[in-house]
């Protein structure tokens, strides 16, 4: 009798978590043909981003339609917060899909893209390091492409690897670690 009210609860258990996910938790993505994977839905936080809240918005989009494992949505609890300040722009990824981005002033008033930035940026929590290839084709060469360059789209590689990276594979982003996009950063 034990067992079997023990298997009812399970049951029931098990329905409710089923009953609370959200559809697009529940969805899939194809990340090869014919091999379906869960659709990792990652909530941001852009409520402190001051006049980035846009630009925030707009990068979570980009993200949206470039790959298919994860999908980027406004709300809490969220899995990674963005603040405005006066700073360069930076990141820290605390564990794929979860951390801090900072949307630096200095960065903008210089001249850099913001939406280029906060795509950049994004990357980083979603497992991407920086690539100082100076090509605006490069989303993370960010700031080595320079003040012209306005590309906030992720190149077929950056794309595949985030689909690795919420495929199971290990990212290649350093976890703790304060990704600064900087002139200073670029020397090193």
């Amino acid at each position: 009798m034990l067992r079997i009210m023990r298997l009812a609860v399970g049951f029931v258990l098990g329905l409710a978590f089923l009953a609370t996910v959200s559809p697009a938790q529940a969805g899939t993505a194809q990340a090869t043909p014919g091999e379906a994977v869960a659709v990792r839905v990652l909530r941001y936080d852009a409520s402190r981003a001051a006049e980035f809240r846009s630009a925030i918005d707009q990068a979570a989009q980009v993200w949206n339609s470039s790959v298919t494992s994860v999908r980027l949505v406004a709300g809490s609890p969220a899995d990674f917060v963005v603040y405005a300040d006066y700073g360069w722009p930076r990141a820290q990824p605390t564990s794929l899909g979860r951390g801090t981005v900072w949307i630096g002033r200095q960065a903008t008033s210089e001249g850099h893209n913001p939406l280029r930035i906060a795509t950049h940026e994004i990357g980083h929590i979603l497992g991407l390091p920086d690539r100082r290839t100076g090509l605006c084709s490069d989303l993370m060469s960010g700031a080595s492409a320079g003040t012209g360059c306005t590309n906030p789209y992720p190149n077929a590689t950056e794309k595949a690897q985030v689909e690795r990276n919420f495929g199971g594979f290990t990212p290649l982003v350093d976890f703790g670690r304060v990704y600064v996009n900087s002139p200073e950063a670029l020397a090193r």
